[in-house]
């Protein structure tokens, strides 16, 4: 086990001035200031199980539409699920929402540095709180994502699974062990860092690795072996039919409940199957249209953490008058950007796009 002291943030801190990557969120290379604490929310929330790759456009996006908290908690639920569109793990738009206005109600409109108050934003937890307040304020406090998992982990040799309790407690404790009194923010970023470039979970490069000295599994040589692999799941195949029923050159579209997946999007007619094969008796009479039989367009998987899903996608031709209390709207496709849309619908969107121009 390592003993924390000044060589091992020295040799990690000097590895980091040099070779850190430039994010949008963090300060420019050779800038010994502080990154904007909502730059620093907004990413920790946006990276939560989503590689950086990704999040970078959507971070512009965000910042471009949004460029403060105030401007965010101002803004329409509506647009914020709009603007996340595609990154998928929606809650942490809706808590991100739901933050920026309680910063703006508790907080007067200033993300606090203490994690206890931090604590206190929808969607912030121990990691976020932590890293928040230590990348954004240099305020002593440990962090631990995966990144951070995996490099304690191996510098420990740590063979039990990170996800069980005293193995987490465990982590918890060194990293807040191994924290300097100064450089706090650049220390934590170094150590994600680390583990995202360097301390990889497959093929780590040990060799250029710059805290080697201190890594008790670099020594035995087995590296790749910890943390243990998280034990396979089977996920269980839920199946849905998907309706894009055209009407008068626009299609009908539903919003999604407020509460549960993708919750306050929008949707094209949804149903869970009933029977072999669909049939217009499956839609009941909530359309009040008269609907010609259904054609299969294709078949779209769509794979979350706990579920996969199946969406079979059938087109419809509608005829006749809607119903003025029918709660779906009618819509172009080039109508579609102004509401968010789950993947698997976008998706179905694409397809009805290809069949408008055969």
């Amino acid at each position: 086990m390592l003993s924390p002291g000044p060589k091992f943030s020295a040799s990690l801190l000097k590895w980091y001035d040099r070779s850190r990557r430039d994010l949008p969120w963090r300060v420019p290379p050779g800038d010994r200031g502080l990154p904007d604490p909502y730059f620093v929310l907004l990413s920790e929330l946006m990276l939560q199980q989503t590689q950086v790759a990704t999040v970078i456009p959507y971070f512009h996006r965000f910042i471009a539409k949004f460029p403060t908290i105030a401007a965010l908690a101002a803004a329409d639920e509506q647009e914020v699920l709009r603007l996340w569109q595609g990154l998928g793990y929606y809650s942490r738009a809706r808590n991100l929402h739901k933050a920026a206005k309680k910063v703006m109600a508790d907080f007067g409109g200033v993300l606090p540095k203490d994690v206890e108050s931090l604590l206190a934003l929808p969607g912030v937890g121990r990691y976020t709180a932590g890293a928040i307040a230590s990348l954004a304020f240099d305020t002593v406090a440990p962090i631990l994502d995966g990144n951070v998992i995996r490099v304690l982990s191996r510098l420990d040799h740590l063979q039990t699974d990170p996800r069980e309790r005293e193995a987490l407690a465990h982590l918890w404790s060194r990293a807040e062990q191994i924290l300097p009194t100064k450089r706090v923010s650049d220390f934590n970023s170094a150590l994600m860092e680390l583990g995202a470039t360097i301390c990889t979970p497959r093929a780590p490069q040990c060799l250029i690795c710059p805290v080697r000295a201190f890594c008790e599994a670099a020594e035995r040589g087995d590296p790749e072996s910890i943390p243990p692999p998280k034990k396979a799941k089977a996920t269980p195949l839920v199946k849905r039919w998907i309706f894009a029923i055209e009407h008068e050159g626009k299609w009908l579209i539903e919003q999604r409940p407020p509460t549960g997946r993708w919750a306050g999007m929008w949707q094209f007619v949804t149903l869970e199957p009933a029977g072999r094969s669909p049939a217009v008796e499956s839609l009941g009479d909530s359309l009040s249209l008269q609907l010609e039989a259904p054609k299969k367009l294709g078949t779209i998987a769509h794979a979350l953490t706990h579920r996969r899903y199946q969406f079979t996608v059938y087109h419809c031709i509608a005829t006749g008058k809607r119903s003025t209390e029918s709660p779906r709207v009618s819509v172009r496709l080039d109508e579609l950007d102004r509401y968010p849309l789950p993947k698997p619908h976008v998706e179905v969107a694409r397809l009805l796009a290809g069949l408008s121009v055969r």
